[in-house]
């Protein structure tokens, strides 16, 4: 991991003065004071052109000013409008990952020294002009020596080391500013930090871009109308990427819809297919499906690239998201409300029902619009800053599924004008709701409860056991509160009933089907 190795954070003293620098020139030397780091500011003068801008601009622009680490950190703060306030993740949405392309005598060094030969020894043929650039990667077209056509993902010289440096440095400012700064810590700025080092290690690894793909390949093996790129292994490594390419038009470009014989009803429902196996069958979805990286392919089929950022649903999110639609296409919004708070962590903040109110304030008035005017995928992501209000924090695999919710109706309105995300995905959610009432995943689930049951009761009398050695304890005891005592009595009450009724549960469905 990135973050765990101790001493990092301060290897690179200039570069700590640069980001200091750069955010004391756009107003914020005040908290590089609070936080014991003003010795490091050189630059202590907010610049004149900025002292007119709102806050969340001026650190939009700091971020812009600082390059990749930065960018990147703000384009997955815009996702996240559960984590920050809602003014600064629409401010992020403005960053942009495009960069000019690196000059290909240092992307050839890379590629040589990844190869251990030169280019001609490796490729009939190889562009040197990229045909996409990104802060972390840019991409290149190329002909293997046996006539394949491929194209090469190139890690840009240094991008990691650059992200480490600046990933110590920032986890170093979450904990100065989470200590000084007592109004940030609602905002888990070290927690933020975290899962950003987490996702960009995941994306500089093409190893792992590489397993990725190969998992979807196989999730869609036999399926003919969605085609994933092969994966050349014995080209790939940490830093290069060598895939098949795929002869189809991205849909961005604008020529895309327009290719003779084209079925666009047939592209619109292929593609929701695909989407709805990736979420409910699978439990494993595209975490990047803009416009971009959808191609459009001869005979109306649909070809996926790109997957750097993937999300993984397990059973509970799968079932949460199937009854999330439910809930929307009959307005039961204390259903979709109860549905927040059991996926995200335990919090005593939460008044259950004014967080119903709102979330029905919020989603209602769209109701009775025809679709084509009702964004469900923004909805939904505006509705994770309702929760962050009730101190809810939802898991970001779900985040990521609403965030591609809001680029599928995108690309669904562009194939279709009136396209009704919610139509076509409520089919696939009663799908699931049916498939949990199937006996074998009864029978699955009650023996995973059996288990857990189980396994309580085998080790209940020895948590017990210590739990009283503690309270019996005279340090211990002096140091509960009357407030501890209430939620320690509620917490044995919750799991005194769990243990009963899951005992009462297992024992009936196991007598059931062992009955002869």
């Amino acid at each position: 991991m990135w973050l765990k190795k101790p001493g990092r954070g301060f290897r690179n003293v200039g570069r700590l003065k640069t980001i200091l620098g750069v955010f004391a020139s756009h107003g914020f030397h005040g908290l590089a004071v609070r936080a014991k780091l003003g010795r490091f500011v050189i630059n202590r003068f907010t610049s004149k052109d900025v002292e007119h801008l709102s806050v969340p601009e001026r650190v939009r622009m700091s971020f812009e000013e600082l390059g990749p680490t930065f960018v990147k950190l703000g384009q997955l703060l815009a996702t996240r409008p559960d984590l920050i306030p809602l003014e600064f993740s629409e401010e992020f949405k403005k960053l942009h990952d495009q960069v000019a392309g690196v000059p290909f005598a240092d992307i050839e060094k890379i590629l040589t020294a990844h190869f251990g030969a030169p280019l001609s020894e490796v490729f009939a043929s190889f562009d040197q002009v990229p045909m996409a650039a990104a802060s972390i990667a840019q991409v290149h077209r190329a002909r293997l020596k046996d006539g394949s056509s491929v194209v090469v993902k190139v890690q840009r010289p240094g991008i990691e080391r650059v992200m480490k440096d600046d990933l110590h440095i920032l986890k170093m400012l979450a904990e100065l500013a989470n200590r000084y700064i007592p109004e940030i810590r609602v905002y888990n700025p070290v927690g933020i930090v975290t899962e950003f080092g987490r996702s960009m290690e995941f994306e500089t690894n093409f190893v792992i871009e590489a397993n990725n793909v190969r998992r979807f390949q196989a999730n869609f093996r036999n399926d003919p109308d969605i085609k994933i790129p092969e994966v050349y292994g014995d080209y790939t490594g940490r830093r290069v990427l060598v895939l098949e390419a795929l002869d189809g038009i991205p849909m961005s470009h604008s020529n895309a819809l327009k290719q003779e014989g084209l079925d666009r009803e047939a592209v619109l429902k292929r593609g929701m297919k695909a989407y709805m196996k990736m979420v409910y069958s699978d439990g494993l979805f595209h975490g990047d499906l803009h416009a971009g990286n959808v191609l459009l392919m001869p005979d109306s089929r649909l070809g996926l690239i790109d997957f750097g950022i993937v999300g993984r649903l397990n059973r509970k999110t799968q079932t949460a998201i199937a009854n999330m639609f439910l809930a929307l296409a009959e307005e039961d919004y204390d259903r979709l409300a109860y549905m927040y708070v059991d996926l995200a962590p335990f919090t005593e903040r939460v008044d259950v029902d004014q967080f119903a109110r709102d979330i029905r304030d919020l989603i209602a008035p769209y109701f009775g619009l025809t679709m084509k005017n009702v964004n469900l995928g923004r909805l939904l992501m505006d509705s994770t800053s309702v929760a962050a209000k009730y101190g809810l924090v939802l898991p970001s695999e779900l985040v990521m599924f609403f965030k591609s919710i809001v680029a599928l109706e995108g690309m669904g309105r562009m194939i279709l004008k009136d396209f009704d995300f919610l139509a076509y995905s409520l089919e696939f959610a009663k799908e699931i709701v049916l498939v949990k009432m199937d006996p074998k995943r009864m029978f699955s689930d009650a023996s995973v409860l059996a288990r857990d049951v189980n396994s309580l009761v085998a080790f209940l009398p020895r948590q017990l056991k210590q739990v009283l050695r503690r309270l019996n304890d005279p340090d211990f005891a002096v140091q509960i509160k009357s407030s501890d005592l209430k939620a320690v009595r509620r917490a044995i009450d919750r799991s005194s009933w769990v243990l009963f009724w899951g005992m009462v549960i297992s024992a009936t469905i196991l007598g059931l089907l062992i009955r002869p």
